[in-house]
């Protein structure tokens, strides 16, 4: 029987190859060669790719011409060059990759959409030279970059040179990143070897279609070589989603919503009418404003001076708002991103691009819940180490591509089981505050609920730190600290009298530049209410930071953090410092 691919535009009946039902041609056309029954998706054609993902009539092909290419005058039970003449008769395409122009949603960009008929969708010296050409078109037009991959593999008949295209592909997909350009690689069924192994994997965001596979080795070489077994869903798109190797999984008909809200992204990252557009109007510069219009207090004065202990128990409460709910309110666009690229994917950190007044913005915040499902599906806020890894892929992301980064922190810590540990809970937290330290972006941190120790620290080292009403930092929670000082757990309440962890203390202590009001009854009484008000501070003390060089950010933000604690130390008068050491911060100084 023909495949679905042959017969599905035939009014005809065709028999899925997954669960085998018969499927009347006509309607599995209209949707877009997916079961209805089952959802497999069959292979698509280059061309047929162009037709569903494209805006029509944009695409325009790059003028190249594939001319023969047997170096190695190579014959196995074929000669090379007669296989390569049958495939383009076959497919009516001239190599194995179809590259141009085009636009998905009124976003321009460059495309590179291989076709698995040809050759197995072998990645050649042509291919290779074509995606090459492709990519660096997309960079000297500053256009985004979009591969859809398909392929088993480097072409054998054409020995090293083949194998050589997975480093040249590799360079020039680094290229394009260096010019601060969204790069977007859609993995569909099946993509293994060298393509696996090079631009595949190596763009900015990996897009999987439902059902594809991909890998470096096949399954038949893994039982072939070591004889190992796999389990069925092994390289699946929901496995590779599961092990963090990929940023989506989509199926066919949300695919160009998908890659249409990353561009559209990606082009406001690079909006002419510069990085701050869309704020509301305000100060520029300093840090948050001070003014009667301002939303964040700067003067402690002005806060309610509750119990610490009420207060702790107020910033966890299960009704505040989480993450998503402030990126569902405060937030006008969000579209996440999954993964570490090297284990798994945290379900206590939400990653991903969004848009607030305009202004595009990465985010990154850790996730509780409202119920006990929902707080043991986000491990209660506890990021494991790929969490941590996430929310620094998505910030190198945001920092090649000119955004600013948002931060939003409840969490009582850092996971601390035994995985966590093995998988080096403790470097990840280390890299991560190294590595916001450093980042070339701006970067507004937010304590919505509970910030606790060095969990939360790992996504606090900012511009500018904000906390909640209500919200809490400490250096360890209230329980764990009268057990150990006090050799009574019953003695939180007393221990968080004594951290210092509210927002008076850390507005005092500098430790924090400003506090985010609640609405009366606190944020768990009106979602609504603490959305605007987080979405206001958010834009008020972000603004000033927007047109601030990223080199004067870097340092200004090391400076911030080398002053804590630095009047503990007293150097004489009679010796020399062995280095220069900033001033003390007034704020800390009279505390």
């Amino acid at each position: 029987m023909k495949s679905a691919t042959a017969t599905a535009t035939a009014a005809t009946w065709t028999r899925c190859g997954s669960c085998a039902a018969l499927v009347y041609g006509r309607r599995l056309a209209r949707n877009l060669l997916v079961c209805p029954e089952c959802g497999h998706h069959d292979r698509l054609t280059a061309p047929q790719r162009v037709d569903q993902l494209f805006d029509a009539g944009s695409f325009t092909p790059l003028l190249v011409e594939p001319v023969p290419f047997d170096i190695l005058d190579f014959t196995d039970t074929r000669p090379y060059r007669r296989r390569w003449e049958a495939a383009r008769q076959e497919t009516a395409l001239p190599e194995a990759v179809l590259c141009g122009r085009a636009e998905i949603g009124g976003y321009p960009l460059v495309a590179a959409v291989m076709d698995f008929r040809f050759l197995g969708g072998s990645l050649g010296s042509a291919v290779g030279e074509m995606i090459t050409l492709a990519i660096e078109h997309a960079a000297d037009e500053a256009l985004a970059l979009l591969i859809v991959a398909t392929s088993g593999g480097a072409r054998m008949q054409e020995g090293c040179l083949s194998l050589m295209q997975m480093a040249k592909t590799g360079i020039a997909v680094q290229r394009h990143r260096e010019r601060g350009l969204l790069s977007i690689s859609l993995v569909t069924d099946p993509t293994y070897g060298g393509v696996a192994a090079s631009f595949a994997t190596n763009t900015d965001v990996i897009v999987a279609e439902s059902g594809s596979r991909m890998g470096f080795a096949g399954p038949r070489v893994i039982r072939q070589t070591i004889g190992q077994e796999l389990p069925a869903e092994f390289q699946s798109s929901g496995f590779l989603a599961s092990k963090g190797q990929v940023d989506i999984v989509a199926d066919r008909a949300d695919l160009r919503t998908c890659l249409s809200r990353l561009l559209a992204a990606g082009h406001r990252a690079r909006g002419a009418a510069g990085p701050s557009a869309g704020l509301p109007a305000g100060p520029s510069a300093g840090g948050p404003a001070s003014g009667p219009a301002s939303v964040v207090i700067t003067d402690p004065e002005r806060l309610v001076q509750r119990d610490p202990w009420e207060t702790v128990r107020l910033a966890r409460d299960i009704d505040r708002p989480t993450v998503r709910d402030y990126l569902a309110r405060s937030f006008d666009s969000f579209v996440e991103l999954h993964g570490d690229r090297l284990y798994g994917d945290c379900h206590a950190v939400v990653a991903g691009l969004a848009e607030i007044d305009g202004l595009a913005v990465a985010v990154i915040g850790t996730a509780k819940g409202h119920s006990t499902a929902d707080l043991i599906a986000h491990n209660f806020g506890m990021p494991q180490p790929e969490g941590y890894r996430k929310a620094m892929r998505v910030m190198s992301l945001a920092a090649r591509l000119g955004l600013p980064v948002v931060t939003l922190i409840d969490t009582p810590g850092a996971y601390p089981g035994r995985e966590a540990e093995e998988r080096g809970q403790a470097s990840a937290i280390a890299h991560a505050i190294q590595w916001m330290s450093a980042l070339a972006a701006p970067i507004v941190a937010v304590i919505t609920g509970e910030g606790g120790s060095g969990g939360a620290l790992a996504l606090a080292v900012a511009d500018r730190v904000l906390v909640a009403e209500n919200g809490v930092f400490s250096v360890i929670s209230p329980e764990a600290c009268s057990a150990i000082l006090w050799n009574d757990a019953q003695a939180a309440a007393q221990a968080a009298r004594a951290l210092g962890l509210t927002a008076p203390s850390l507005l005092r202590l500098g430790i924090v530049d400003g506090v985010v009001p609640e609405p009366l009854g606190g944020a768990q009484a009106d979602h609504a209410g603490a959305a605007d008000l987080l979405r206001a501070a958010v834009g008020e003390t972000l603004r000033p930071l927007m047109p601030v060089p990223t080199a004067e950010l870097v340092n200004a933000r090391r400076a911030r953090f080398r002053r804590f604690g630095q009047a503990a130390v007293a150097i004489p008068a009679s010796v020399p410092a062995p280095l220069p050491r900033p001033a003390p911060r007034e704020k800390e100084t009279a505390a």
